[in-house]
């Protein structure tokens, strides 16, 4: 920080109805008493938030920096206010923020927002803001979402179906499913729906649809794939590396070991994006049936004497790293794998 200098730390907890904000300025250095308030998570409560900022001579510029927590959908409209008023602001992982806390006794959402605020004071040098807030990409992640939830409803609806074929009489089970018909059909029809709405915003952002042309390029890679990478990345905001996103995606292998007591194997971390990891294992289960490359690397690697588990994460692990290669080079994956003769 450079002399005669004020900076400004805005830490706010978000919930549905409300946010909790603490401002913090530090002068040439020094720390000045907190300042918290209770705003209402609406247009009005922004309006109102922007007031005390100002009334408190917070800078609207690289002086300040807002940290949150990632709310999923709570945090939108402060995301947009910081978004057009071009003042800093760092989403950060709620569980990264939470252990950095160290052993803390008690919790509210006013000492929440104050720990935030002290947060984003220590670790200024190293935070990075996010990527302005970008409509079409909520709209995508929206889509995305509504599509997920959907599938699983209609999976879960004709599985049911199907199992009480065993046990139920004809009559019954075709009383049953002429019933559920026009659910199945209507949660069909909205899926259709929704890939029409997908496919127009990849088409219509040139940013959106040159990666997912590149993303399709790689085996193993599909539509659904291409268009959830997009969307959970940000479109690759930040450019991570591939093993940033193998770590996010849970396919990263991490040493168990300490001392001579732990002697554990090489395993992946539970904390990871689940449906990431989700498509991930379908496209590689489909790369080790269909492409000669993988074919041989899993009959190889079982010849070995690998588990099959452990193969299989290897493949997800590979595909991951072909996403951050391609991205990276902005250039189509080519495949330059020979069979020898």
């Amino acid at each position: 920080m450079m002399n005669n200098t004020t900076f400004y730390f805005i830490g706010i907890d978000v919930s549905k109805p409300y946010f909790d904000a603490s401002l913090m300025a530090v002068v040439n250095h020094m720390k000045m008493p907190i300042e918290t308030l209770r705003f209402g998570n609406t247009p009005e409560g922004i309006e109102q938030f922007e007031k005390w900022l100002r009334q408190n001579g917070a800078a609207m510029d690289e002086r300040s920096l807002v940290v949150i927590e990632n709310t999923g959908v709570y945090h939108r409209l402060i995301w947009s206010f910081c978004t057009k008023k071009n003042l800093p602001l760092h989403i950060g992982n709620a569980a990264h923020i939470k252990w950095s806390f160290g052993i803390a006794r008690g919790k509210n959402d006013r000492i929440d927002s104050i720990r935030l605020c002290n947060y984003a004071f220590r670790e200024s040098d190293s935070l990075r803001a996010t990527e302005a807030l970008d409509p079409q990409l909520l709209n995508l992640k929206d889509f995305i979402s509504a599509r997920t939830k959907l599938l699983k409803q209609l999976s879960g609806i004709r599985v049911t179906v199907k199992e009480l074929r065993n046990t139920n009489s004809k009559s019954h089970q075709n009383i049953l499913e002429r019933s559920l018909r026009s659910a199945i059909e209507g949660i069909a029809k909205s899926i259709g729906n929704i890939e029409e709405e997908i496919k127009k915003i990849i088409a219509g952002n040139a940013s959106f649809k040159q990666n997912y042309k590149l993303l399709k390029s790689i085996p193993g890679i599909g539509h659904v794939t291409a268009v959830y990478l997009i969307g959970c990345t940000a479109n690759f905001a930040g450019n991570p590396s591939g093993k940033q996103l193998a770590c996010y995606a849970g396919v990263a292998p991490f040493e168990h070991s300490s001392g001579i007591s732990i002697r554990g194997r090489t395993r992946v971390h539970r904390m990871a994006n689940k449906e990431l990891k989700r498509l991930l294992h379908m496209g590689a289960m489909s790369v080790i049936q269909h492409r000669e490359e993988f074919k041989m690397y899993y009959s190889r690697k079982q010849d070995e004497g690998k588990h099959n588990m452990c193969i299989l994460n290897a493949v997800r692990n590979k595909i991951i790293l072909r996403v951050a290669a391609v991205i990276k080079s902005q250039s189509p994956y080519k495949n330059n794998y020979k069979i020898a003769a």
